[in-house]
């Protein structure tokens, strides 16, 4: 008899959601309608919206703001980064002054791109982290237009894409269920002269389709073009459950393991204790009590108290 636990059906998860397009069409305030959303502003580019926000001034800030919110949702159904080509830019700032180098270039052999990208992912993992708490994800993102030259053509051409990295950019739309171009629609017509002039650039529309122009992509079966309005995304919404719904209710109103071991790792008192309590990581994964998801938060949260405390330690010796 098989071992495998068969599992049929639709399974109706929170959404994970980019919005890219041009320059002030108004991005951020779509992102502000998802559902009780919270945004983690890297720009201060929320001021003139009504909303609920954080804002983050530096890479460790952006991953803090993330853990703080698997551990506690405080409410909000849909955390939204805004932006993540300028979280990015964050990132690169970070490790620049962790290795006191002036240029992601400095590091010799691309090495740079590949750390910034390393990061991205597991940013990723820790939205993923979101996800599984419950919430939808949204990234907001500037455009750029860029050459591209497909090898089954023999000439190249410009389209929009996602303002990141070539390492970065691969994995924040592999990671997206849902990547939507904003962009104004416009109509060519023919003058009375022959020549063909555009015509509109009022009204605003979201691609969700993948064309040479664009990036876009869909797994919730959308129309190719919809308005640039919060009721038009309402199937990514539709039949997901209340975050916390599907978890499961510990014994004693005791704490679920995820949040008291990451209790522990923010009231670490030592190097040697966080030790201890990465082997206890390892056991948890091993015996599946924590996700893989889990324990790469957890692991985050060690590195992060370890860099606090090993100063420290160093001093107290020196005294």
């Amino acid at each position: 008899m098989s071992g495998l636990k068969i599992v049929r059906g639709v399974r109706r998860t929170p959404a994970r959601v980019v919005i890219h397009g041009v320059e002030g069409i108004g991005k951020t305030t779509l992102a502000a309608q998802f559902p009780e959303a919270v945004i983690l502003d890297t720009e201060d580019g929320t001021n003139h919206i009504d909303v609920a926000r954080v804002t983050v001034n530096d890479w460790a800030g952006l991953e803090g703001a993330i853990h703080e919110l698997v551990r506690d949702r405080q409410g909000f159904r849909t955390v939204v980064i805004d932006s993540i080509d300028w979280a990015e830019r964050l990132l690169v700032d970070h490790l620049l002054r962790k290795a006191n180098k002036r240029s992601i270039e400095d590091f010799g052999f691309g090495k740079g791109y590949t750390m910034v990208a390393e990061a991205v992912g597991k940013l990723l993992t820790a939205c993923d982290g979101l996800i599984a708490a419950g919430l939808h994800v949204v990234l907001v993102g500037h455009t750029k237009v860029a050459r591209t030259s497909p090898p089954d053509m023999d000439e190249g051409y410009d389209r929009f894409e996602l303002k990141l990295t070539k390492q970065s950019g691969p994995l924040v739309k592999e990671w997206a269920d849902c990547i939507l171009f904003a962009n104004y629609k416009t109509r060519i017509v023919e003058g009375t002269d022959g020549r063909s002039r555009a015509k509109g650039g009022k009204e605003r529309v979201l691609h969700t389709e993948r064309t040479a122009a664009w990036d876009a992509k869909n797994r919730h079966g959308l129309p190719a073009e919809i308005p640039m309005a919060i009721e038009a995304l309402a199937p990514l919404f539709d039949g997901v459950p209340e975050p916390g719904a599907a978890k499961l209710t510990a014994a004693k109103d005791e704490p679920p393991l995820f949040d008291r071991i990451a209790d522990y790792i923010a009231k670490a008192a030592s190097v040697r204790t966080l030790g201890t309590i990465g082997d206890k990581v390892d056991r948890y994964v091993s015996t599946g009590e924590l996700s893989p998801v889990q324990e790469q938060l957890l692991r985050d949260a060690i590195t992060n108290r370890h860099d606090e405390l090993e100063p420290q330690e160093v001093t107290d010796g020196v005294a």
